[in-house]
């Protein structure tokens, strides 16, 4: 039902706001430009890590050396919604000239402390929806940045997880209420699947560890049931041990990003996100030689990739589809 060999989306103006025209923009001057950056999860994360090379490297490329003409100051709020509050007001305090916000919550925050700086953001869902810019083409404000995923996705998700699980009736949408408010979306997506992938939906919000535990306890006592997990800074935070209650309960679950995969989830199917952080550097750029976020549009992802655990798999009994494996763009043993 999609072209996932393809990897590639369609972007709002064909991507080619990631090439922005710097010749419009005055050249870097001598002072040195101050950047803020906060971060979801903890600073010795591998997908921190990954994400924060990528937007270094390119900041390079576009001539932003730190130490010579660039100060970054970096946060990270290691999952807890009480650090991201905490560090977004100590950031804007040291007076940015733009700020990255990694999220929805934290982009939240950052938009409850200051109302005039520039920020772009990266990996929000749904912008416009939580009232963070006007729309996609012409964000207005202060606010601009990248998304990483359209709602739509929720029915890839599920094709996928039929395809691994073809037995699977029920299906469980796991989030947090407070960190993705955009989850009734993804729901709407699924409730409207086409037949061949109808399935019973179960709403799954949870607030705190225990409550994962309990919710997949008591969802895995009916048989048939599956396990979607919804992108946001809480599930991100426990990704170990939803990965490890869903293996417990022998769930088929599918994740919508490779680093859960890595910790032993059976499969992912999302967009790159040291992609979207290499391409920020675009806008941050524009930005500190003169660009208004109101006047640069919202981007959409146009990298997407498959990840599959094997070690998983046959631990649940699961033959993965000759289709899959070839559509994967990574197949962890």
């Amino acid at each position: 039902m999609f072209d996932m060999r393809r990897r590639e989306f369609i972007t709002l103006l064909g991507g080619a706001a990631a090439a922005w025209p710097l010749a419009a923009y005055a050249q870097p001057t001598d002072r040195v430009r101050r950047v803020r950056v906060l971060m979801t999860q903890a600073a010795d994360d591998p997908e921190v890590r990954a994400r924060l090379n990528a937007f270094r490297q390119s900041l390079q490329k576009l001539g932003w050396i730190e130490g010579r003409n660039i100060r970054i100051e970096y946060r990270y709020a290691e999952g807890q919604a009480d650090r991201v509050r905490t560090y977004a007001a100590e950031l804007v305090e040291m007076g940015p000239d733009v700020i990255l916000a990694n999220g929805t919550a934290i982009l939240r925050a950052f938009r409850e402390q200051a109302s005039d700086i520039p920020i772009v953001f990266v990996m929000v869902p749904d912008p416009v929806g939580d009232g963070f810019v006007a729309s996609l083409a012409r964000p207005g404000g202060s606010v601009t940045g990248f998304t990483n995923f359209e709602f739509s996705m929720a029915s890839k998700w599920l094709e996928i997880l039929k395809q691994l699980a073809p037995k699977m009736t029920r299906v469980a949408l796991l989030f947090n209420p407070e960190a993705a408010p955009y989850a009734k979306y993804f729901a709407q997506t699924i409730e409207v699947a086409p037949a061949p992938y109808r399935v019973q939906l179960i709403s799954a919000p949870v607030r705190a560890a225990r409550e994962i535990e309990q919710t997949v306890a008591e969802f895995a006592k009916q048989p048939n049931g599956g396990l979607l997990v919804v992108p946001d800074l809480f599930t991100a935070g426990h990704r170990d041990l939803i990965v490890a209650v869903a293996g417990e309960h022998r769930l088929p679950a599918i994740y919508p990003f490779r680093y859960f995969v890595e910790r032993g989830g059976l499969i992912s199917y999302g967009s790159e996100t040291a992609d979207l952080f290499g391409r920020s550097a675009s806008y941050i750029d524009s930005i500190l030689r003169g660009a208004k976020p109101a006047n640069l549009p919202v981007q959409q992802p146009t990298k997407f990739e498959l990840v599959i655990n094997l070690k998983t798999a046959r631990a649940l009994g699961l033959q993965i589809p000759d289709k899959l494996l070839a559509l994967a763009d990574e197949v962890i043993e």
